[in-house]
C-alpha cells in the first residue's frame, strides 16, 4: 500500500469512529434524557404504585441503576481519552523533583484525572516512590486520587449539582494538599518497609513515550477504559443503589435525621467510624448518600461517611501494609481522617 493509501484508509478509520462516538452519544442522551419515563412505565407494567413502600424502593432502584451506569459510562469515555495524553511515565515525570507544596498541589491536581480507587492507587504510589517524588508529596496523590476522582464529580454534579460538586472538590483537594504536607514535613521515609526503601535509594529517572498517538486509538482506548471500569464496578452500582433504594422506601426520616443530623454533633466522627470498614468507590456509594439525605440525614455527615468509605476503606489499609509501617500507616489515617471530619463540619455549616 502506497502512502496516499496509507493516509486515505487511517482518514477513513477515524472518521468510522467519530461517526460511531456521535451516535453513542445521540443514544446516550436521548436514554438519559428519558429514564423518569422509562421508570414510571416499569412501574405501570408492573402494577406497582409509588404510594407503598416497595413502590417507592422499587421506582429509586430503576430510575438510578440506569441514571449511575449511563453517567459513568459517559464519564469514564471522555477520561479515557483525555489519559492518552497523560501517561503514568509523564505524571512520574512531572512530579519528580518538584518542592514541596508545588508537588503536593501538582499531585492533588493530578490526582482529580486518575481513575484509581484507593486500592489500584498504591502500586502507582510505590511507582512515585521509585522515580524519587517525596513521600509528602505521593500522599498527597494517593489521598486525592480516589476521594476526588472524575467520577465522583460528575455524579454529584448530576445528583447535587454544581456548588456541591465543586465545594466538595475544593475541600478534598484541602485535604490532600494539607495531608501530604503534614506528611512531608514529620519526615517519616523511615516508616516505609525496608525493600521501598532500598527502591528510593536505587531511583532511576523515568522515561517518557513520545510516541504520538493518533485519533482512532484515542477513542479505542475511550472503549476499552468503559469495558475494563464499568465492567468492573458494575455490580457495585447494582448493589448500591439496591441499598440506597432499601433505605429510600423503608427507613424512617425520623432516624436518619436523628442519627446523621446537624443536630448532634458526634455525628461526623460516628459517620467516619462507620465508613472506614466499608469498601466502596463512588460510583457505588453516591446512591446511598442520595438515599440518606432524602431520608434527613445532614448533608456533611453524609459527605463524610463518603469520603471515608472512598479514602480510607480497609482494604487499602491491608495494601498500604505492605509498603508502610505500622506507625505511618496511623498518621495517614489519623490526618485523612481529621480532614474529611472538618470538611463534614464545613459542609454542616455552610448548607
Amino acid at each position: 500500500m502506497n502512502t496516499i493509501d496509507q493516509k486515505s484508509s487511517l482518514s477513513s478509520g477515524t472518521l468510522t469512529s467519530f461517526v460511531t462516538v456521535a451516535a453513542a452519544a445521540f443514544f446516550w442522551v436521548l436514554l438519559y434524557s428519558n429514564l423518569e419515563w422509562f421508570a414510571a412505565l416499569t412501574l405501570q407494567f408492573a402494577g406497582i404504585t409509588r404510594l407503598s413502600r416497595f413502590g417507592e424502593a422499587f421506582y429509586f432502584f430503576i430510575y438510578e441503576v440506569p441514571k449511575v451506569l449511563l453517567l459513568l459510562t459517559g464519564v469514564v469515555f471522555v477520561m479515557g481519552v483525555v489519559h492518552t495524553f497523560v501517561s503514568p511515565e509523564r505524571t512520574r515525570a512531572m512530579l519528580s523533583g518538584r518542592r514541596i507544596g508545588v508537588g503536593n498541589v501538582m499531585a492533588a491536581s493530578l490526582g482529580i484525572v486518575t481513575p484509581f480507587c484507593s486500592c489500584s492507587a498504591v502500586p502507582l504510589f510505590i511507582g512515585f516512590l521509585q522515580a524519587g517524588v517525596p513521600l509528602g508529596v505521593t500522599f498527597s496523590f494517593l489521598i486525592s486520587a480516589p476521594m476526588i476522582n472524575e467520577v465522583a464529580l460528575a455524579l454529584l454534579f448530576g445528583m447535587f449539582g454544581w456548588k456541591v460538586a465543586l465545594l466538595y472538590m475544593g475541600m478534598g483537594l484541602m485535604i490532600a494538599i494539607f495531608a501530604g504536607l503534614v506528611i512531608g514535613k514529620l519526615s517519616m521515609e523511615r516508616y516505609l518497609e525496608d525493600w521501598v526503601q532500598k527502591l528510593q535509594e536505587n531511583t532511576v529517572s523515568a522515561e517518557v513515550d513520545g510516541e504520538v498517538m493518533g485519533w482512532t486509538l484515542r477513542l479505542n482506548e475511550g472503549w476499552r477504559h468503559v469495558r475494563e471500569i464499568v465492567g468492573k464496578v458494575w455490580l457495585y452500582i447494582v448493589l448500591g443503589v439496591g441499598l440506597g433504594a432499601g433505605i429510600h422506601g423503608y427507613v424512617p426520616e425520623n432516624f436518619m435525621a436523628s442519627l446523621m443530623g446537624k443536630s448532634v454533633w458526634w455525628s461526623v466522627p460516628v459517620a467516619v467510624l462507620i465508613g472506614v470498614p466499608m469498601y466502596s468507590n463512588a460510583a457505588g456509594i453516591l446512591p446511598v448518600v442520595q438515599a440518606l439525605l432524602g431520608k434527613g440525614a445532614a448533608l456533611g455527615t453524609v459527605m463524610a461517611f463518603m469520603m471515608s468509605v472512598i479514602a480510607l476503606s480497609a482494604p487499602e489499609m491491608i495494601i498500604l501494609r505492605k509498603v508502610l509501617k505500622p506507625k505511618l500507616i496511623a498518621v495517614f489515617a489519623g490526618v485523612v481522617a481529621t480532614g474529611i471530619m472538618l470538611v463534614g463540619y464545613v459542609f454542616n455549616l455552610v448548607l
